[in-house]
């Protein structure tokens, strides 16, 4: 008997149809949507004045960060050294790592990609202790790091608390001979409340502040220092703000979303229709790209179906699976029918429990598409999700690196 190889959940041959090919569940991105987000962020980003360094750690396919990137993408938004090492294989050479580098493994592995006279990296520092280990690493090999210091809130995620602390920290970095200030940066995303919006004005308004006065003072080792935020709720905001106050072009501004690219059918479609109500001037928005598919694998009660769909394939923390089509298995050209008044109640580790609508008839086999919410923590689940044309035929298969 030949040997009999295992195969990755969801991954399918190039010409495969969707509900008739590919083994369920299956993670689907389709090809229209998703090169419609790509070039809409750019184009906006750019519109505003700023670079766009996409969040790659959404997808984790170097796949989708090379469409990015030649698309006009700056560079790309990671949040860990292995990432970093994982966009590298994959062809990125300008990575801006919007975290602390911590831990000297984790700077071993930065530090063999800064061989490379090419590679343009800058990471983020909160604290004299990190910037001191940084110095004392990179300087021991010959070698500098380009850091930004992270500004922050008052119970927020990490950063600087005060602008006083972003002053005193860029002292210390000046006293490492081993790194290179070359901008800051912000994350507005945890400002949260009834006054979010003007508080993330504020955020950018002070985050702009704290740049001129660094750049006064000599702080910075960049003639253009990057001044970086967004994430992918209130980017129009952020842009707003870098474009209102950045000095007659003192700065380089740089944008970060990284949901876009796929966007979703929970919090981010809601944070993109305050996008188009805040931004009259803008006709179209995102679309959702991303989707799992499913079988139905049983019908135990009236009215009540169990997907075979769960935890270990889409995410859940911000809002369950949202029912779209269902489909007949097998039946080509495929006709979706509308379900979404049917609902998903509660997922487990392999099964989600869908309550089903009256006048929906469903039986075993059938196949439906879920939206997700949350984009990042449902790729994140699989190692390839199929790329499809409108006709629902595989094209490409997307490899994840997590």
């Amino acid at each position: 008997m030949s040997a009999i190889n295992a195969v990755a959940k969801g991954a399918a041959a190039v010409g495969a149809h969707l509900v008739r090919d590919v083994s369920l569940p299956a993670l689907v991105l389709h090809r229209d949507a998703l090169e419609h987000n790509i070039r809409w962020m750019q184009a906006f980003v750019s519109n505003s004045g700023a670079e766009l360094a996409p969040h790659g750690k959404t997808s984790m396919m170097p796949a989708l960060f090379q469409r990015q990137i030649a698309a006009g993408a700056w560079g790309i938004t990671l949040a860990s050294a292995v990432q970093t090492r994982a966009a590298y294989a994959g062809g990125v050479r300008r990575v801006l790592m919007a975290n602390q580098l911590v831990g000297a493994p984790n700077m071993a592995l930065i530090a063999e990609l800064l061989a490379d006279a090419d590679f343009d990296f800058h990471c983020l520092v909160d604290h004299p202790d990190n910037v001191a280990d940084l110095g004392l690493f990179f300087a021991a090999r010959g070698l500098h790091l380009n850091v930004m210091i992270e500004y922050g809130v008052v119970g927020g995620r990490c950063g600087c608390r005060s602008e006083q602390a972003v002053r005193d920290l860029a002292k210390a970095i000046k006293a490492q001979p081993a790194l290179v200030l070359t901008g800051i940066e912000g994350y507005e995303g945890v400002i949260h409340g009834e006054h979010a919006i003007s508080g993330i004005r504020e955020f950018a308004a002070s985050l702009v502040r704290l740049a001129v006065d660094l750049q006064n003072n000599g702080s910075f080792d960049l003639a253009k220092p990057i001044i970086t935020a967004s994430g992918s709720a209130w980017y129009d905001l952020i842009a707003e703000s870098f474009e209102t106050q950045n000095a007659a072009g003192r700065f380089l501004s740089v944008l970060r979303p990284g949901s876009y690219v796929a966007h979703d059918h929970g919090i981010y479609k809601d944070a993109q229709c305050c996008v188009l109500d805040r931004r009259s001037d803008l006709n179209e928005g995102l679309r959702p790209a991303l989707e799992v598919w499913a079988h139905v694998q049983s019908l135990p009660e009236p009215g009540f179906a169990v997907i075979a769909l769960g935890k270990r394939d889409v995410a859940y923390d911000a809002g369950l699976p949202v029912p779209l089509k269902r489909y007949k298995a097998g039946i080509v050209p495929a006709q979706g029918d509308d379900i979404s008044a049917c609902k998903v109640t509660a997922v487990m580790d392999q099964h989600a429990f869908m309550s089903v609508a009256p006048g929906v008839e469903l039986r075993i086999g059938d196949i439906i598409s879920f939206g997700t919410s949350h984009p990042c923590l449902t790729f994140d689940k699989w190692q390839v999700g199929c790329l499809v044309d409108e006709q629902l035929q595989v094209i490409e298969s997307l490899h994840t690196c997590f």
